[in-house]
């Protein structure tokens, strides 16, 4: 049983309606902030009229920005080609295809996709889940973002052929350094950009004070050559994986509880739209 409110245009069970009516206690409007009450994370609440119902919040559709990227390259290809040559742009499109680089956004979109029903299967009251959200000011976006018990994780989907490694140079004499590989190609600068995401993500909380909540970054290798045992490593505190193991990590317990996810859910949606 629920009332709706429709000035606020919120649900709320008739048991907490009840204890709300019989409190008296004077509380600060909009704060949230972060305590430890016996072992768990909670928030304080805003007022109800400021929280958007969770029903209504767009999750995102993983892999759709990539996939509309590929159609509208591959769509101007096609258009020059008929233009240039009326005749035999046809044919021309036929026995050809796209280049490499219109072809790794619909690979990419592919990895996204993959990954993001991977995740949808883990949502419950305490883990929630947004794909494909744009960082406003930016014509970047982030993959995936992930509330869960522990905080939040950052994941960036690829889906890169060969195995991904973990390559350590220098050491005595000179400056040791680390780079990630797949297969021989140097991936480095991919760990660079989850930090950058991470960065925004952890002054969206700030921003809301939510400064406590842990975030976290992952790179997950979609189908890639990975051994049988083991695999996994970090580089620069970014996690580097596969899906199976990024769903290991994502439900281990942690000290946020359900209410508090559901509030840090709703601040990452506003501040992070579907791309």
């Amino acid at each position: 049983m629920a009332v709706y409110d429709r000035d606020s245009k919120t649900v709320t069970c008739t048991a907490c309606s009840a204890g709300r009516a019989m409190d008296t206690v004077p509380t600060v409007s909009g704060a949230a902030t972060a305590t430890a009450q016996s072992g768990s994370v909670t928030v304080d609440s805003e007022p109800e009229s400021k929280l958007v119902p969770e029903s209504e919040i767009f999750a995102g559709v993983a892999g759709a920005s990539a996939k509309r990227e590929f159609e509208r390259r591959s769509a101007k290809r096609e258009a020059r080609i008929r233009e240039a040559h009326p005749k035999l742009g046809g044919l021309m499109l036929a026995l050809s295809e796209d280049p490499q680089s219109t072809k790794a956004w619909a690979v990419g979109a592919v990895g996204e996709e993959k990954l993001g029903r991977r995740l949808d299967g883990l949502k419950s009251d305490n883990i929630h889940v947004l794909h494909d959200r744009l960082i406003p000011g930016t014509k970047a976006n982030i993959d995936h973002i992930v509330v869960c018990p522990s905080g939040v994780f950052v994941i960036d989907a690829k889906k890169y052929k060969g195995r991904p490694s973990l390559r350590v140079e220098g050491g005595f004499l000179r400056e040791r350094t680390e780079k990630l590989m797949v297969g021989s190609r140097d991936c480095t600068k991919l760990a660079g950009g989850v930090h950058k995401q991470m960065a925004r993500v952890t002054t969206a909380l700030a921003n809301a004070n939510l400064v406590d909540v842990q975030v976290a970054g992952m790179l997950c290798f979609v189908e890639a050559d990975w051994p049988i045992l083991g695999g996994e490593f970090s580089i620069a505190g970014i996690d580097v994986l596969w899906p199976k193991r990024a769903v290991h990590l994502i439900r281990k317990p942690g000290a946020i509880d359900a209410s508090s996810s559901q509030r840090i859910f709703r601040t990452l949606a506003e501040a992070f739209p579907a791309a």
